[in-house]
């Protein structure tokens, strides 16, 4: 009887050395990435027919903000 691979990939597994497995409860925050600022993603569906025209996310950011920027300001509505 031949073994599988599912069979291989569990034999694998168990024959790795136990210092080698990585024990999650230990662990702790990477203290290089604490200055990092996570950046903020917004998904947004496109029409495919929009799809067509903005093929990168910085083409659409690029027209999205000279609008922005041309729209009239009003007292009320200030942006962060």
């Amino acid at each position: 009887m031949s073994k599988t691979p599912s069979d291989q990939t569990q034999n694998f597994e168990d024959e790795i050395s136990p210092e080698y497995r990585f024990d999650y409860e230990k662990a702790k925050p990477n203290r290089f990435a604490a200055g990092q600022k996570p950046q903020k993603l917004t998904v947004v569906v496109l029409d495919e027919d929009v799809a067509q025209v903005f093929t990168t996310p910085e083409s659409v950011n690029k027209v999205l903000r000279a609008l922005i920027e041309s729209m009239p300001q009003s007292a009320g509505s200030e942006t962060a």
